[in-house]
């Protein structure tokens, strides 16, 4: 590493997706000044090969600015859609009947092919089915194994390879395509931090991309689906950390109902450590405006308000008129809540009880006692990351540094709140553990002299799991005056 970054002043992390708007390496840099923390790359967009020179770009920034970089890449998962019409669309009338069927002829205004045959397994009498995001509504009256009838409740234009939603059923498709397999194969080759598989319906269907992964990268789920919530613990249990897909949520679910369900999955997440992140529609109107509404403003601070790790941009950020003014409104939002006196009580509306472990118990610790003797930081020796993730679940009112030998390490705790990660050489002993703590925090201007700093590591050192330190250190002036900037 070349340098040390100052730690955002903000705790809740900013995930930008790139995109035509925001691919080129001058782009991601002006996204990462404006306040961007990670990447996203869609993998619904584009080839493989056109990711390949933005990861390298992403990789670039990193050693450039001294930083670990943070690079989520994003699945398409299933897409379920109608076949094709006859003359290119047709109109569904409120009322009528209209039937879904393997049949590959082209469609008109009495019939269609639904060229999936897990639908057809799946249904059921008075399930319904939407069209086209929702816009217009069908009732299932009648089913067989090739053909569905139904009722349109609320008609419309519907035209050709239109998407379907099924949200009364739990369909017996894997959430990994083929498409999937190969763009996820494509990720690890490349060292993608992050995987976030979509269409995840139950525990099982990560279980695949888990095999897949091989430990290379870490797992996030997106909360797209009403079968996912009724399984919801499961789910976060099964993965590394969590999305709130608001969008297919919205959809397939009455639009009142998203708001609880995301401070539902916010406050599962946190209570089972999970890093949980809040995405979909939060600037919406910056796709072609320079300025938000003044709801997506409040949209975006409720999400800091809960507590959530981070915040996404989609096609605010990728394929938007005003990318760079997204991550900086985005930013300052976030900025300007968490100064709020009122932000750290309403973070801790979610009780996140410790587990009855020694690292855990160590973890709350280390959040009590920074705050009841004023420290400057939180400071924790990690291999694996758990150690970071056990802190930052606490929330605690100062930031988390964190020390890690493992590049990859580093680089996943990106999405993590509150942490600023750095990659460094490990430890062997107990003083060169609290030389190096002091070291880094005067590097990296978290505290000055006079300050106190609370380290948490565990002994043996370079032992996974192990967190059984704690201990806290106050820097003096000599110290500052004998600090050369090294490692």
């Amino acid at each position: 590493m070349t340098q040390a970054i100052h730690p955002r002043s903000r705790k809740v992390r900013v995930l930008a997706t790139l995109g035509p708007a925001s691919s080129s390496p001058e782009m991601i840099e002006r996204l990462f000044d404006a306040g961007a923390d990670a990447f996203r790359i869609n993998m619904s967009h584009g080839d493989q090969a056109s990711k390949v020179p933005v990861i390298q770009a992403i990789r670039a920034l990193e050693k450039k600015l001294g930083r670990p970089s943070t690079i989520l890449a994003d699945l398409q998962g299933p897409k379920l859609r109608v076949g094709k019409f006859a003359e290119g669309k047709v109109t569904l009338v409120t009322g009528h009947q209209f039937v879904l069927d393997r049949d590959p002829t082209p469609g008109d205004s009495t019939r269609v092919e639904l060229p999936h045959r897990e639908i057809f397994e799946a249904a059921q009498d008075g399930a319904r089915l939407l069209l086209d995001d929702g816009k217009m509504v069908l009732r299932v009256i009648s089913h067989g194994a090739d053909q569905m009838t139904t009722i349109v409740e609320v008609g419309g234009t519907l035209s050709n390879s239109k998407g379907l939603n099924v949200p009364d059923m739990v369909l017996p498709m894997a959430a990994l395509t083929e498409k999937d397999r190969s763009d996820l194969s494509f990720a690890v080759e490349q060292e993608v931090d992050w995987i976030a598989l979509s269409f995840v319906q139950r525990p099982e269907d990560l279980m695949e991309a888990r095999r897949l992964i091989g430990g290379k990268t870490a797992l996030l789920a997106k909360i797209e689906k009403p079968s996912a919530i009724a399984r919801l613990d499961e789910i976060v249990e099964q993965c590394d950390g969590v999305m709130v897909a608001r969008g297919d949520l919205g959809v397939e679910l009455p639009p009142q109902s998203v708001p609880p369900l995301q401070k539902r999955i916010v406050e599962t997440a946190r209570r089972m450590g999970r890093p949980v992140i809040v995405a979909t529609q939060m600037l919406e109107s910056m796709i072609t405006s320079p300025s938000p509404t003044r709801a997506e403003v409040s949209d975006v601070a409720t999400a800091v308000y809960d507590g959530a790790d981070a915040i996404m941009l989609s096609a605010e950020s990728a394929a938007g008129d005003w990318p760079i003014e997204s991550v900086a409104m985005m930013n300052s939002i976030a900025d300007a809540v968490e100064r709020d006196p009122a932000h750290g009580d309403r973070v801790h509306f979610t009780v996140t009880k410790p587990d009855p472990t020694t690292a855990d118990a160590l973890a709350e610790a280390a959040k009590n006692i920074a705050s009841t003797v004023s420290a400057s930081a939180i400071l924790c020796f990690t291999t694996s990351g758990s150690t970071a993730r056990r802190i930052a679940r606490e929330r605690p009112s100062v930031p988390i540094v964190v020390l890690t030998p493992r590049i990859e390490t580093a680089r996943r705790l990106g999405l993590l709140w509150g942490v600023h990660a750095v990659h460094t050489r490990d430890v062997d002993s107990f003083e060169e553990m609290i030389a190096k703590a002091k070291r880094m925090v005067l590097r990296h201007r978290i505290a000055a002299a006079g300050d106190r700093v609370v380290v948490c590591a565990g002994v043996p050192f370079g032992t996974p799991g192990s967190t059984n330190v704690l201990h806290v250190v106050s820097l003096t002036g000599d110290e500052l005056k004998n600090y050369n900037g090294g490692e």
